[in-house]
């Protein structure tokens, strides 16, 4: 690595380092713990995307910083989205819930066009402004919280099955069917966990889930099996050496990056796996990476940091007075709760490979950004309870 390479790490670690501090001072002091906790997220996202792009960054682009500098772009970025989403107020937001569903819903069916939006690795996820990419189903994992936010709060309680859970059902089949047509099904599949939670939230008897659950059941075997690279990669998390070359390469180079970090891990940026063994070591298995570099202590700091936001926002949620609050608050945080289980899942092999980011950490413009603007608006929150 060259003294110019670390001279610009240095610089862009200072510069973080300042602006998580004039940002700290700038946020309530009611949610002061929640924006800490955050923004050292970041700061080791940004950082340990420099770590583990860097071998990639260099043969692919020539330039070993590449992933890092853009990363550190959308955190200034995301820094400022989530101080706006701080300041706005949730309960006049509300009026305006069902234009934002519609509008995301359109974006879902643009993006599904040749021409307008942008295929990568099979799926036709994106909009691309520059040499940006913007994915719309992560704003409409916001915009349905919302909604669905508004509908539970007139509600209060559910009190029967198809009056009360007929409609949020059909906005999250709506949803989940357009997302798959992209296809991605993990996006889907979180989008329709965190709905769950809000709607568990609500004191809805349990046999209703019962009900859904067993069709939802019945049609997540049919999608498994109606898609071949699907069912690949049930049968390679099954069994990864199956296939130890094609599906289930990744989750087995996942587990050797894992391995070695044993207790303190080999240390930052000894990463070998990061040497083109793990594909794309920046997206949803930078994990790896980060157990291998540091270990079992320091993959339980990570999970506390994690954990800690986690409850900083159910105790937001809980200390609302406002059902529509409350219920937008446990939306958030079940968001971004289920995507950290399920990312953290994946890289162990507990579950099947399923494209989910690891939030704050793994490289990505539009996950970082919009979960950090959805962490503003669980900021806001906590300003008007």
């Amino acid at each position: 690595m060259g003294n110019t390479e670390k001279s610009s790490r240095v610089l862009l670690f200072f510069l973080l380092a300042y602006t998580v501090s004039e940002v700290v001072v700038m946020f309530s002091r009611k949610c002061r713990t929640l924006t800490v906790l955050i923004l050292l997220l970041v700061v080791i996202g940004v950082i340990m995307v420099g770590s583990s792009s860097r071998v990639w960054a260099s043969a692919k682009f020539d330039d070993a910083s590449y992933f890092m500098s853009r990363q550190a772009v959308f955190a200034l970025i995301g820094v400022f989205v989530m101080y706006v989403a701080s300041r706005i107020s949730l309960t006049k937001l509300r009026r305006y819930g069902k234009k934002l569903f519609i509008l995301c819903v359109i974006a879902l069916i643009l993006v599904l066009i040749p021409g307008l939006g942008i295929q990568r690795n099979g799926s036709r996820s994106w909009f691309g402004v520059g040499s940006f990419l913007i994915q719309p189903s992560e704003f409409f994992k916001i915009a349905i919280i919302i909604y669905v936010a508004d509908f539970l709060a007139k509600r209060y309680r559910i009190k029967t099955f198809k009056r009360d859970l007929l409609f949020p059902a059909f906005l999250v089949m709506l949803g989940f069917g357009l997302i798959l047509l992209q296809p991605d099904f993990g996006s889907g599949m979180v989008m329709v966990c965190s709905i769950v939670v809000m709607v568990l939230a609500a004191d809805s008897p349990l046999s209703y889930f019962v009900r859904v659950g067993m069709l939802g059941a019945a049609g997540l075997g049919g999608l498994i099996i109606s898609a071949p690279y699907r069912l690949a990669r049930i049968t390679s998390f099954i069994d990864p050496w199956k296939d130890p070359l094609g599906a289930g390469f990744q989750i087995i180079q996942s587990l050797f990056a894992i391995s070695p970090g044993g207790i303190l891990g080999v240390g930052f940026d000894n990463s070998m796996q990061k040497h083109f063994y793990l594909p794309e070591p920046q997206t949803d298995f930078i994990f790896a990476i980060f157990a291998e570099e540091f270990g079992f202590i320091g993959c339980c700091i990570l999970i506390t940091l994690f954990l800690m936001v986690i409850y900083q926002g159910v105790k937001i949620a809980k200390n609302s007075s406002d059902p529509y609050l409350c219920y937008v608050a446990i939306g958030l945080i079940s968001l971004f709760a289920i995507q950290v289980m399920i990312n953290l899942g994946v890289v162990v092999g507990l579950f099947p490979v399923t494209g989910i980011t690891l939030p704050f950490i793994s490289y990505g413009g539009s996950s970082l950004v919009v979960m950090m603007g959805s962490m503003g608006l669980l900021m806001s929150i906590a300003n008007e309870s």
